[in-house]
């Protein structure tokens, strides 16, 4: 894995290439700064040679001997030559052939010497750019001229240092992007290391939120995850052990009426009742397996509805005739409370249908002889209903919040009352959630509880 495919090199690669940008705009700005002020310096500094030049010749005149003076002259020609200075001299009256000069000198720059006394220029010619001075030395022009990039180096020498601290803000830039890095890839890097615990399935895997407040909360967020994936299992096993104890009773049942018709122990007029008893059992498999199906394809992808206008009194009605039969036979009352006129809804007829009958089995489950079960329906100005409410045994008001949720009230009244797989009542707040309401457990006011299913209007 190269750096640059890390976040911490990308990260760095990116503060060096604002660092890099930064210096290069700063050392664009500070070397033209730096030109300036050098040539102002290099000016100032022939100048002053000038000026010592001029006093200089005045001293030569004044010697007594000609060795002398030619001894003073050498040695100042000596030092402005090994500092490329060109010396040139004119007395007033000196023409072009008689001036001592050179270019880049003029008599024109001569004669503003002796005009105004002095000259400071800086002057552009074939041989590149030049620093001019002038002086009067007693009555005679002195002229002084130096290439400009010779007179920036012997006084500005440290020109060069310029780099070394635009190298130091590259590297900072740096550094300040690697630590930046390590401050966001340490903590992501313990997060990731904690995905892989939580993929190999360690439930029990937390991370300190710490580092950045985004880092901070894809930490939660993997913190709830994990918390969440641990629920989910948890309640997993505990839904497979109630639907493995509620199809092994119907199997054991069918299994052991199977054997003894197949062993002879069952003969006779005996025969027909064992098999009403396989029937009977196999029914309830049956009911078992669709329940499972149904939750199953409702939490995949294929699972389809069919949306049209439907009348729900009409549909609560003829629900009710499905279900009289065995209420009749165990003794409870079935009563419908719906409106004359139809109540219509966009929805899924049939699979609204599925949840009254989940929920009118579930009802007459725990019912006894002698207490009812109403069917209804209804609508206001933002839902409408379908409603399934008995006088039965009720549930405690904590119990209303998880009523569909899986296996929780089977788990609960196991052994207190008849129950069945648990899978009903999930499967009406599944199939409430896929036609766009919900499903909601309430007290009746009297006895009993009712449970709903609310489907929005808009």
């Amino acid at each position: 894995m190269t750096l640059t495919k890390t976040l911490i090199g990308r990260i760095v690669a990116l503060a060096m290439l604002v660092a890099l940008a930064s210096v290069a705009v700063t050392g664009i700005a500070m070397f033209g700064l730096f030109r300036q002020g050098a040539t102002e310096s290099a000016q100032a500094a022939l100048a002053r040679d000038a000026d010592t030049v001029a006093a200089t010749m005045v001293d030569i005149e004044q010697r007594r001997t000609q060795r002398a003076k030619r001894i003073r002259t050498i040695a100042l020609q000596q030092l402005l030559s090994s500092r490329q200075i060109t010396l040139g001299t004119v007395e007033p009256g000196d023409s072009a052939a008689t001036a001592d000069l050179k270019a880049p000198l003029t008599l024109a720059d001569a004669a503003t010497v002796l005009r105004t006394g002095s000259l400071s220029t800086e002057r552009s010619s074939n041989q590149g750019s030049w620093l001019i001075e002038g002086r009067v030395s007693d009555t005679t022009a002195v002229l002084l001229a130096q290439p400009l990039n010779r007179a920036m180096a012997d006084t500005a020498p440290g020109g060069s240092r310029l780099v070394i601290p635009l190298i130091l803000g590259l590297l900072g830039g740096g550094l300040a992007g690697l630590v930046l890095a390590r401050q966001i890839g340490a903590p992501l890097g313990r997060l990731a290391a904690a995905a892989r615990r939580l993929s190999g399935g360690d439930r029990e895997v937390r991370v300190t939120p710490d580092g950045p407040r985004e880092v901070i909360e894809v930490a939660q967020a993997l913190n709830e995850l994990a918390a969440a994936l641990a629920d989910s299992e948890q309640r997993q096993r505990r839904f497979l052990l109630n639907v493995s104890h509620e199809l092994r009773t119907p199997l054991t049942a069918v299994t052991g009426y199977a054997e003894g018709l197949a062993d002879g122990v069952i003969t006779g007029a005996e025969v027909p009742a064992a098999a009403e008893v396989i029937r009977t059992e196999a029914a309830r498999l049956d009911r078992r397996v669709e329940d499972l199906l149904a939750l199953a394809r409702m939490e995949a992808d294929d699972f389809r509805l069919q949306i049209a206008p439907a009348d729900l009194s009409e549909l609560v009605r003829t629900a009710a005739l499905a279900w009289r039969p065995r209420a009749q036979a165990a003794g409870i009352g079935l009563w419908v409370e719906a409106p004359d006129e139809p109540v219509l809804v966009n929805t899924d007829a049939e699979r609204l249908r599925q949840a009254i009958d989940a929920l009118a089995d579930n009802a007459l489950r725990v019912l006894s002889s002698g207490e009812s079960l109403t069917l209804g329906c209804g609508s206001d100005d933002e839902v409408a209903w379908i409603e399934v409410h008995d006088d039965g045994p009720g549930l405690a008001e904590e119990e209303l919040a998880i009523a569909f949720e899986r296996g929780r009230l089977t788990e609960r009244y196991r052994g207190d009352r008849p129950v069945g797989s648990g899978l009903g009542l999930a499967l009406v707040g599944e199939l409430a959630r896929r036609l766009g309401g919900r499903a909601v457990a309430r007290h009746r006011p009297d006895r009993g509880v009712s449970f709903a299913v609310l489907l929005p209007l808009r």
